[in-house]
């Protein structure tokens, strides 16, 4: 019988890298806190219509990588390729809306695409992000891209990030400038890609984003979108770049940004990763104030972010920074049977306390439980033998420090608060 092994594009998260991403979640949670923002958790599946209707039917998410079945009652049904949407909906059926003229959300969980699987981009996927509904202002923008930063700062990742920034204006804009950039692109199509001359009939914006060299250079020369600015996106920019300056955010403008989904509108952004190698974009996001009334809800304007977890954590391996690392803070050795009550006691009176503790429940040598905890690379060890039992007293030992001590076991709390303050 062959082995039963985990899908194409799938992958286990294992104990010794389930503590990065707990580290990576709680980063989330801290700094969205921060901000106001509250979690909201969407089905992993959804109507196919959402999709197609907010991320665009042309788009290669709805045309090519969607897993989509028809269910029992013939309804068509989407494992989620994104969470904008989902999201989306969620705002508009709940009337979330009404409870405040500000909604900030955000949310971390699992995705689906059946793509080719990549470095940080597997067919189950896991992504976070942030989600703001209701105010059109600039200050909006900075905010979100704000949150961005502080999330990347707390992972170690600012420093080799770059932020592109860009406006690709609002829908009258990018009309005329549409036909601008396909009257440009004619007389070289047949230098383009497939994927490109696609792209061409349904979404010439896409084209900009293109990764080839050849076509990069061809465009070069191309209209920028600037030039078809209206006065009101030109001032969103302006202002939104005089509010990242104040922050002491860095960007750069890139008029080669756009986004790859349809309901993008005014400010898009990107951070890439500057050790990450080809596959370098960290989080995007940018401004949606059409989508919730494209899928039936009252107009609201919206902006948002998602990043992608694997590829956040591929980026904090490389960095080797002191997120990564997740161990215990002590480990108690018992040494005879007698003490185990007292151990245990010992053990639940430091957690509660705020420390790690790590016993050891196969009744094994002192050498063997010592090298265990080197091997956790715990900072220090409590032994409790026969003599310390009958003394009331338990032996500290200092890894780092390599000092060792005998102390009562009433003054353990007292201790290790006194240690580590």
């Amino acid at each position: 019988m062959n082995q039963l092994r985990s899908v194409k594009g799938t992958h286990d998260i294992l104990p010794d890298e389930s503590n990065k991403w707990q580290n990576l979640e709680s980063i989330v949670n801290a700094v969205c806190a921060q901000y106001g923002y509250h979690e909201i958790r969407t089905p992993i599946f959804e109507e196919t219509g959402l999709f197609s209707r907010s991320v665009g039917e042309e788009t290669d998410i709805v045309s090519k990588e969607m897993y989509t079945w028809e269910d029992k009652d013939g309804k068509s049904l989407t494992l989620r390729p994104e969470l904008t949407a989902s999201v989306t909906r969620s705002f508009i059926q709940h009337s979330l809306g009404n409870q405040s003229p500000i909604q900030r959300l955000y949310y971390m969980g699992p995705l689906f695409r059946r793509e080719r699987p990549q470095k940080g981009r597997q067919r189950q996927f896991h992504q976070f992000g942030v989600e703001a509904f209701g105010s059109e202002h600039p200050e909006q923008d900075a905010e979100i891209i704000a949150i961005a930063w502080q999330i990347l700062s707390r992972c170690g990742l600012a420093n080799d990030a770059k932020l592109n920034l860009n406006s690709i204006g609002s829908k009258e804009c990018r009309i005329d400038y549409r036909s601008a950039l396909k009257d440009y692109i004619l007389p070289y199509l047949n230098d383009f890609s497939e994927t490109s001359q696609q792209r061409f009939k349904t979404n010439p914006l896409r084209i900009l984003d293109t990764k080839s060299e050849k076509e990069q250079m061809i465009l070069k020369d191309a209209p920028m979108i600037t030039d078809y600015h209206s006065t009101d996106d030109s001032a969103h920019i302006e202002s939104l770049k005089g509010f990242l300056n104040a922050m002491d955010i860095p960007f750069e403008i890139n008029h080669k940004l756009v986004r790859g989904l349809d309901y993008y509108t005014k400010t898009v952004f990107e951070f890439n990763s500057l050790t990450l190698g080809a596959q370098d974009a960290l989080l995007g996001g940018g401004r949606y104030d059409g989508l919730v009334k494209t899928l039936g809800g009252k107009q609201t304007p919206g902006i948002g972010f998602a990043a992608g977890m694997e590829r956040f954590l591929i980026a904090m391996d490389e960095s080797e920074n002191e997120f990564n690392r997740s161990t215990p803070d002590i480990y108690l050795v018992c040494l005879d049977e007698k003490g185990l009550s007292n151990s245990l006691k010992i053990s639940d009176q430091l957690r509660k306390n705020g420390f790690k503790v790590v016993t050891d429940p196969l009744r094994r040598s002192m050498k063997s439980q010592l090298r265990d905890a080197n091997k956790l690379g715990v900072k220090f060890a409590l032994i409790l033998g026969e003599t310390e039992i009958k003394d009331k007293t338990i032996a500290f030992k200092d890894f780092g420090k390599g000092i060792q001590k005998t102390i009562l076991q009433s003054e353990v709390i007292n201790f290790f608060d006194d240690l580590t303050n």
